[in-house]
């Protein structure tokens, strides 16, 4: 049976990854109040169900997992809109659950690539890119800064495997 401070963050959470993931899909682009309802809402219900035990474990988890996909997004990875998405994913699920949820959000996002990827017969240059960025990463070198292409079709818009995987680890972790 779930707990009734779940059924709450999943009535707010179910609808708002569905409207953010078709605005991405369709726009790409993540509106601000979207994430900004998300946050609010999160920081709200885990005040109202925890106290301030719940409150801290909210901010905690908006600051954690905002501070883990700003290192992406320093890298030209990921968009600042995802960076926010997700600062407002782990204001829902509180500090504890932002590591799985980003490992959870990390694989769904690779196999969505991988199949992007080969869908759109980009499988060389891709991998060259990767490539070049891991040797980058290497002492003496420089990590590649990576330009977005113009045709949305050589992208993923990232609010899928952010929302998809957040809702899998949200049923798995908190439900």
């Amino acid at each position: 049976m779930l707990a009734p401070q779940n059924i709450a963050m999943a009535t707010l959470f179910v609808p708002m990854a569905a409207i953010i993931t078709y605005m991405d899909v369709r726009y790409r682009r993540i509106p601000n109040r979207l994430v900004l309802v998300t946050l609010l809402g999160g920081l709200a219900l885990n005040t109202i169900f925890g106290g301030t035990q719940g409150l801290l474990a909210s901010l905690g988890g908006f600051v954690l997992a905002f501070a883990l996909m700003f290192l992406f997004h320093a890298f030209g990875t990921m968009g600042a809109g995802d960076v926010k998405l997700f600062a407002a994913i782990g204001a829902i699920n509180g500090i504890s659950l932002v590591l799985p949820t980003l490992m959870i959000v990390a694989l769904t996002g690779g196999l969505l690539a991988i199949c992007k990827m080969v869908y759109s017969r980009r499988v060389v240059s891709t991998m060259f890119g990767v490539f070049q960025f891991f040797v980058g990463l290497l002492p003496g070198q420089r990590v590649p800064r990576f330009e977005v292409p113009s045709d949305p079709n050589y992208t993923l818009p990232y609010a899928v495997p952010i929302c998809f995987g957040s809702l899998i680890a949200f049923f798995l972790f908190r439900a």
